[in-house]
C-alpha cells in the first residue's frame, strides 16, 4: 500500500507566482496610506525631524504587513503554537521583506541613539551656552515708558475686546469669527495685537473661499480699542483652510525638509498681513538644541514664499518667549555642570511661571522672572530678550515674584472682587515696577496697580494709569526709595498764558485748575506738587508738566499737571 503524500502546513506562505502582482498591491497600499499620513501631519523630510522617523517607520510597518496579508493562506484548523507562527512569520519577512525589515530596525536604532546623544547628561556645556545672557543696568537700558507706550491688556484682554468688536459686525459674524490667535506686535509705533479672522465652520469656508478672508482684526493695546481691518484683498493663506492652502501645508510643499516653528501672523507698517515662519533648526546632537535661524514670509493674501536669513526690521516675533524660556533654564540649570543641576544646585537659576511683553525701541521684547532652584516666593533678576534678534540681558532685581505682585495688587482691591493679570516690567522713578492691569468679572480693566519689586508692600491703585503712577511716586518718596523731587515721566509740556484759575480743597489738598488762553482744557496741579500755583495770577504767561492726553480718544476736559513755572508775571496797572 503506498504511503500517502505529506500535506502542506497551513498557513505556509504561498509559493512565489504572482510575486511582482503582490509586491506591486504591496507598495501601492503604502504609497497611499504614506501620502495619506504625510498630508494629514505633514513631518519635514529632515532627519532632525522626530516625526520623520515615525513617518518611515510607518511605511516600513504598512509595507511590511500588506505583504504578509496577501502572501499568507487562511488557517486550516491545524493548530500552532505562537512560538512556531512567530518563528515562520520571521522566515517569511526575511525570504520577502528583509531589506524593509533592515530598514525598519535601521529607523528605531537611529531615533534612540539619536536622542541618547543628544541629551542634556551628554552636552551640558552645549545646551548651557544656546543663550548668550549678557548683565544689563536696569535704569540705564529700560527707558521710561511714555502712557501712551504702556499697554493696558493681556493676552486673553485683548481676544474678548477683538471677539466683541467682530460680533458688531452684521455682515461678517455670520460667516467668520475672531480666531483667538492674536499675536503682539509694534505697528507704526504703537503697541498692538493683531489676529486674523477664520471661516465660522466648513461650510461657511467652501462659500466663500475664492474670496478669502476679508479683514483681520487690531486691538490697540494701550486705548483697549478694537478694530477690524478690511482688505481689499481676501487673505487666502490661512490656518482655517482646511487644504492646501494651509499656511503649514503651503510651506510643507515649498520647503519640505525645512522645520518650522508655529507661524505667526503680522502686518507689515502698511497694513499687509504674513504669517512669520521661523525656521526650526536643532544644533546638539540630532535632535537636541532647539533654536532658530531665520524665517519664511508667507504673504498672507497671494501665498508667495521667501526664506530669509535676516529677517526684515518689522518683523516682531521670530523666537517665541517658550523657547527663550527653556534656553534660559539650561544656561541657568547647567551652569556648573548635569549633576550640580541635579544635586547641588550651586548657583542654579531658572524662569519663573508667566512672561509679558515690553515695547521698546521699535522691537518687541519678552520679559520673565528669574528664580531659584527652590522656586520660592522671591526672584533674583529678570531677562528681557529682543524676539527678533534674541538679545538677552539679565538685570539683577531681588525681589518678589510675579505671582506674589498680582496677590498683592489684588490684595489691595478685594472688596470690588478685581482680577490681577500678568504684570508688566516697567522703569518708574529708575525702579523695577510691575505695572499691573486689574480686570473685572467681563474681562473689562477697570483699575490699575504699581508694585515695587524690590519692596512689594508698596501696593498703589489708581483708576487711570497717571493717578496710578502719581500715587506710586508719592509712595516711593514718603518710604525713601525715591527722590522727593521726582516726578512722573510720563508728561508733556505747555506753555501759554493762563486765562482762569478756579480752585478747590479735595481730601485737604489745595488744588487749583488753570486754563491758557486759546483752550478749553483745565490743568489741575495740588499746592503740595507747585507753590507757584499759590501765587498765580490771571494774565501771567507759564509753562506746565502734565499727563499726555490719551491718543485715539476725544481730549479731556481735565489733566493733571505736575510741574507749574511762572515765566512771566502779569503786568498790573499802578
Amino acid at each position: 500500500m503506498p504511503e500517502p503524500k505529506p500535506r502542506s502546513r497551513p498557513g505556509r506562505p504561498r509559493a512565489p507566482k504572482g510575486r511582482l502582482k503582490r509586491f506591486l498591491i504591496s507598495f501601492l497600499i503604502t504609497a497611499v496610506v504614506g501620502f495619506v499620513y504625510f498630508y494629514v501631519s505633514l513631518p519635514a523630510l529632515n532627519f532632525q525631524d522626530g516625526d520623520f522617523y515615525t513617518f518611515l517607520g510607518l511605511l516600513c510597518l504598512v509595507y511590511i504587513v500588506s505583504v504578509s496579508l496577501l502572501n499568507v493562506r487562511p488557517d486550516d484548523n491545524v493548530v500552532r503554537t505562537p512560538a512556531e507562527k512567530l518563528r515562520e512569520w520571521l522566515r517569511f519577512i526575511r525570504r520577502h521583506c528583509l531589506p524593509v525589515a533592515l530598514l525598519f530596525a535601521a529607523v528605531v536604532v537611529v531615533a534612540i541613539v539619536g536622542e541618547i546623544i543628544s541629551m542634556p547628561i551628554f552636552r551640558a556645556g552645549s545646551y548651557q551656552k544656546l543663550l548668550n545672557v549678557q548683565d544689563g543696568d536696569f535704569a540705564s537700558d529700560v527707558a521710561q515708558i511714555s502712557f501712551n507706550e504702556i499697554p493696558t491688556l493681556d493676552r486673553d484682554s485683548a481676544n474678548y475686546l477683538g471677539d466683541r468688536q467682530m460680533g458688531t459686525l452684521s455682515d461678517m459674524v455670520s460667516q467668520y469669527e475672531f480666531s483667538n490667535d492674536s499675536t503682539q506686535i509694534n505697528y507704526q509705533g504703537r503697541p498692538v495685537r493683531v489676529a486674523p479672522i477664520a471661516y465660522a465652520d466648513l461650510i461657511k469656508w467652501f462659500t466663500n473661499r475664492s474670496r478669502g478672508l476679508p479683514a483681520y482684526v487690531v486691538v490697540d493695546m494701550v486705548t483697549q480699542e478694537a478694530t477690524v481691518t478690511r482688505l481689499e484683498e481676501g487673505v487666502k493663506y490661512s490656518f482655517s483652510e482646511p487644504l492646501n492652502r494651509n499656511v503649514y501645508r503651503h510651506l510643507r510643499f515649498h520647503y519640505p525638509t525645512m522645520m518650522f516653528s508655529t507661524p505667526e501672523f503680522e502686518i507689515d507698517e502698511d497694513g499687509h498681513p504674513w504669517w512669520i515662519a521661523p525656521r526650526l533648526v536643532k544644533t546638539i546632537g540630532l535632535f537636541g538644541g532647539r533654536d532658530i535661524q531665520g524665517a519664511v514670509l508667507v504673504d498672507a493674501v497671494t501665498g508667495a514664499c521667501e526664506y530669509h536669513e535676516e529677517v526684515p526690521s518689522w518683523v516682531d516675533t521670530l523666537y517665541t518667549p517658550s523657547l527663550i524660556m527653556e534656553q534660559y533654564d539650561y544656561h541657568g540649570t547647567l551652569i556648573h555642570g548635569f549633576i550640580n543641576s541635579m544635586l547641588g544646585q550651586r548657583d542654579v537659576t531658572m524662569t519663573t511661571e508667566g512672561y509679558n511683553y515690553i515695547a521698546m525701541n521699535d522691537d518687541v521684547y519678552v520679559y520673565t522672572g528669574v528664580t531659584s532652584a527652590n522656586a520660592d516666593q522671591s526672584n533674583l533678576g529678570f531677562l528681557l530678550c529682543n524676539m527678533r534678534t534674541k538679545e538677552t540681558h539679565y538685570y539683577v532685581a531681588p525681589g518678589a515674584t510675579e505671582r506674589a505682585a498680582m496677590a498683592s495688587a489684588q490684595g489691595v482691591v478685594q472688596d470690588l472682587g478685581y482680577t490681577a493679570t500678568f504684570p508688566l516690567l516697567l522703569n518708574i522713578s529708575e525702579q523695577p515696577t510691575y505695572f499691573i492691569p486689574l480686570m473685572d468679572a467681563t474681562s473689562l480693566v477697570k483699575s490699575y496697580a504699581m508694585v515695587n519689586v524690590a519692596q512689594y508692600q508698596i501696593v498703589a491703585t489708581g483708576s487711570t494709569v497717571s493717578d496710578c503712577e502719581r500715587t506710586y511716586i508719592q509712595m516711593l518718596s514718603d518710604r525713601g526709595v525715591a527722590q522727593p523731587d521726582q516726578t512722573p515721566v510720563s508728561q508733556e509740556e505747555v506753555s501759554g498764558v493762563v486765562a482762569e484759575i478756579r480752585t478747590a480743597v479735595l481730601d485737604g489738598t489745595s488744588w487749583y485748575y488753570i486754563r491758557l488762553t486759546g483752550s478749553d482744557v483745565f490743568y489741575a496741579i495740588a499746592a503740595t506738587a507747585s507753590e507757584n500755583a499759590i501765587i498765580l495770577n490771571p494774565g501771567d504767561t507759564v509753562t506746565i508738566q502734565h499727563e499726555v492726553a490719551p491718543e485715539g480718544a476725544d481730549r479731556p476736559a481735565i489733566l493733571d499737571a505736575y510741574g507749574l513755572t511762572i515765566t512771566t508775571a502779569a503786568t498790573t496797572s499802578p
